[in-house]
């Protein structure tokens, strides 16, 4: 592929890489000292790319980065365009199309990318091929833009890049990952090239295996994990909900605080304290029968279980997560339990539901 002379200016000379810390995947893992360091300067702010800014995570992780960073630091885009003006530079842009993605990488100075574009979970099985498609290549063209411009990358993994024979309790960083969906199969594709690229060429590449992720501020995407969002809505609207899941189906679980917070801290975190380069981000789990006893203690809720196709995912899928090693290598911690997550999150929505009071 033919790069632009801009491009050119910014290339790094390729280095061979000695070994020496904890790898996921690898025996050979880069050393800290040598990982090919982001164009930022000390004390200079970084300027961010989000890709897939309009989903659940973008948005929010948007905000508190140009809160910290900057407005015109922190650059979103999305394949289409928002509801509202975004309060900062946002770019209509396809992840597939390198050579758009690389003028905007260029044009705007860009150091980190954030990359959340991906088909998620039920989407994924219900569109396989565009799965592969925009979770494949789209992640193989910002790994490829970050090895040219020395970019620092940020790509979610998932608990769905586990399958039925990874041990489902407290499930380790490192163990069996055999996933049965394509969107699990695209993320420890993600992994692995993430991995191969720091190991071979020095990038700054980082991960986090999220939970689901529950949040107030946006609607379900399209993961399976989707039904303790949307629980929410229907308690405060209608006061019944029918869930796709089974009523013992156990999860693990995040509020989007800690996500966020946890994010923040893995792609801030400095490369000395970065043992690995995946981490398991966990902070509790509950099943659809839990969570709906928590609502219970707020606004009446009647739950009907009908399993669809989702069941054979979540059931494929970890009970718990272990994350001793975030915990310990860079002092991860979540803030929110199940109970302070459902208190919360019905404080937040009752102002969009506002004739519905407490028991």
């Amino acid at each position: 592929m033919l790069r632009s002379l801009a491009s050119l200016a910014r290339t790094a000379s390729s280095a061979t890489v000695p070994t020496c810390v904890r790898s996921l995947h690898s025996p050979a893992a880069v050393s800290l000292s040598s990982v090919v360091p982001t164009s930022t300067a000390p004390g200079k702010s970084p300027r961010i790319l989000i890709t897939g800014s309009l989903g659940q995570l973008g948005s929010e992780l948007a905000k508190m980065l140009r809160a910290k960073y900057g407005k015109e630091n922190v650059v979103t885009s999305d394949i289409r365009k928002p509801d509202v003006p975004e309060d900062g530079p946002f770019k209509y842009i396809d992840v597939l199309n390198y050579q758009q993605m690389e003028a905007l990488i260029v044009d705007h100075r860009i150091d980190w990318v954030v990359h959340f574009s991906a088909l998620l979970s039920a989407i994924g099985e219900q569109q396989p091929a565009k799965a592969l498609q925009v979770n494949i290549q789209g992640f193989q063209n910002i790994v490829d833009l970050a090895k040219v411009h020395k970019l620092r990358v940020f790509c979610p993994s998932t608990i769905g890049a586990f399958g039925p024979t990874t041990p489902a309790d407290n499930t380790p960083d490192l163990t069996i990952m055999r996933p049965t969906t394509i969107y699990g199969i695209t993320k420890v594709h993600m992994e692995l090239m993430g991995e191969y690229y720091h190991n071979r060429y020095g990038v700054d590449f980082r991960s986090l295996r999220y939970p689901g992720v529950i949040s107030a501020e946006s609607l379900p995407g399209g993961g399976t994990t989707d039904y303790a969002v949307d629980i929410f809505h229907h308690a405060l609207k209608t006061g019944e909900y029918t869930c796709f899941l089974s009523e013992k189906t156990r999860l693990p679980m995040m509020y989007m605080h800690d996500c966020l917070k946890g994010t923040m801290m893995m792609l801030e975190a400095p490369n000395e304290q970065l043992k690995q380069r995946v981490y398991n981000l966990a902070a509790f789990s509950f099943t659809p029968e839990e969570i709906a006893e928590q609502i219970r203690k707020h606004v009446p809720l009647k739950v009907a279980y009908r399993p669809d196709f989702r069941q054979a995912i979540a059931d494929s899928w970890p009970r718990s997560l272990d994350d001793t090693n975030a915990r310990q290598d860079w002092q991860w911690s979540h803030d929110y339990d199940l109970k302070t997550m459902v208190g919360e999150m019905l404080t937040k929505l009752r102002r969009h539901y506002p004739a519905v009071g407490k028991q």
